[in-house]
């Protein structure tokens, strides 16, 4: 089971690849939908192990899977399905992409004992997922700062809090159940929220386009 949870963990920097870096949003968005299918199949996993583990995997399910691919949809059949030129270029963004991943990679196998100093974390899947969360948080970041397209900036979002979902899940893994389901709760609000400030937006500009928020000044 654990190198099945590895699998998965690793499966989740391509869907990540594809959620930032597909001009259709459609397409984007059926990457995202892939990872939190692995994220609940991470989480499933580590159930195995942790029977309560398994209340998370379907609150994550309904949520991170249904709920929020449910909102993103709704906007993306809105606003139409291509996205806002991105500030960066297809190649040099994919190269980029390429360079978080192995540098995120390669930096936390090399310093997991300063970044987790627990046993379990230097063992695997526990270290691979820990560097699989990093590479997420950071193509969510890069996402954040290099799309024009308000949706992709909600992509971000999401790869970067499923990012920290794995982490949480690979090393606190007996943390209350109820605790990790309002995290999870609280994102699914900050979703729906930004998701309202994006209609409202391009309703008042007719574009998604956030490099365009200026205009709403005065």
């Amino acid at each position: 089971m654990l190198d099945v949870i590895r699998t998965l963990s690793l499966a989740m920097i391509l869907t990540a690849f594809v959620a930032v870096e597909s001009r259709s949003l459609r397409r984007a968005l059926a990457a995202y939908m892939a990872q939190a299918l692995l994220m609940v199949g991470v989480i499933a996993g580590f159930a195995t192990i942790h029977p309560p583990l398994a209340i998370w995997a379907l609150t994550a399910f309904a949520t991170k899977f249904a709920l929020i691919s449910w909102v993103l949809w709704r906007e993306i059949r809105r606003g139409g399905d291509e996205e806002v030129a991105p500030r960066v270029g297809p190649l040099v963004s994919a190269i980029v992409i390429s360079v978080l991943a192995v540098a995120c990679y390669r930096f936390v196998h090399v310093n997991v004992a300063v970044l987790a100093p627990t046993p379990m974390a230097e063992a695997e899947p526990f270290r691979t997922n820990v560097a699989v969360a990093l590479t997420l948080l950071a193509i969510g970041v890069y996402a954040i700062v290099t799309r024009r397209d308000a949706l992709k900036v909600v992509l971000g979002v999401c790869l970067m809090e499923n990012g920290a979902h794995l982490s949480l899940v690979s090393l606190a893994t007996t943390m209350r159940e109820t605790v990790l389901i309002g995290i999870v709760t609280d994102v699914v609000v900050a979703v729906v929220l930004l998701l309202y400030l994006i209609r409202a937006i391009a309703e008042r500009l007719g574009t998604r386009d956030s490099s365009q928020l200026a205009l709403l000044k005065g």
